[in-house]
């Protein structure tokens, strides 16, 4: 079934060759203040080269180290099996640690579970993860959508969002200095929509609020391009 894609609002720079889409994850991150439920986001600096000042969730790209982590507890067999849709198992595993290990770098929000045993490992953002104490815990994860950039962009992601309840953070930094998004904050489904979001941003979102009511047996949403025209199918 062929729709109009989340990303056709965005102001992306088009190249004239196709990248290939590197695997990304993100993740969301929501909470009940006051009777509302919040999700947090965090605006990127104007100097990126992707999406600049814009509102996002954190998430980035998978490193190597991500496939090699330690964790409490490993994502769901229904969730693993989503995500694993075309790659490999421990890809898709890698996946959902990056979204983990992005959140913190991004925002300061550890994900996982308190440990006395804390893993040693050569990779410098998941030592100072592990510094904490905590180790990633990804049972907590729920899977909620799928999206590859439109070819002829200048940056390309296959980026899968998960999404968990506030309960899953085992700690949050005080401060934290990044180079990637402002200082991060918490925003009801109103005051997310009033931002500069990117149209993958505000379409997740509307994914999130109707998982919320629906619950999560709601199908996952995979947008791409296909032959050339946008095209959404379910997991």
């Amino acid at each position: 079934m062929n729709k109009k894609s989340p990303f056709d609002e965005d102001n992306q720079t088009i190249v004239q060759h196709v990248l290939r889409p590197k695997d990304a994850g993100t993740l969301i991150l929501t909470r009940k203040e006051g009777g509302e439920t919040r999700l947090l986001m965090g605006r990127r600096h104007e100097g990126m080269a992707f999406m600049a000042g814009k509102y996002v969730f954190p998430g980035g790209r998978v490193d190597l180290a991500d496939y090699r982590v330690p964790a409490g507890g490993e994502l769901a067999p229904d969730v693993l099996a989503k995500v694993s849709r075309g790659i490999p198992p421990a890809r898709a595993r890698a996946v959902a640690l990056a979204a983990v290990r992005e959140t913190f770098e991004e925002t300061g929000v550890l994900v996982g579970e308190r440990t006395d045993k804390t893993p040693r490992t050569r990779a410098g953002h998941w030592a100072k993860f592990f510094a904490h104490g905590v180790v990633p815990k990804l049972d907590a994860l729920q899977f909620v959508a799928r999206a590859i950039t439109p070819p002829n962009r200048t940056r390309r992601f296959d980026a899968r969002f998960f999404w968990a309840d506030a309960s899953a953070i085992a700690h949050m930094l005080d401060a934290h200095e990044n180079t990637e998004l402002l200082t991060p904050c918490w925003v009801t489904f109103a005051e997310a929509r009033a931002l500069d979001l990117p149209s993958i941003t505000r379409t997740v979102i509307d994914e999130i609020e109707a998982r919320l009511s629906e619950g999560a047996a709601r199908p996952v949403p995979f947008f791409r391009f296909r032959r050339n025209k946008p095209s959404i199918e379910y997991l």
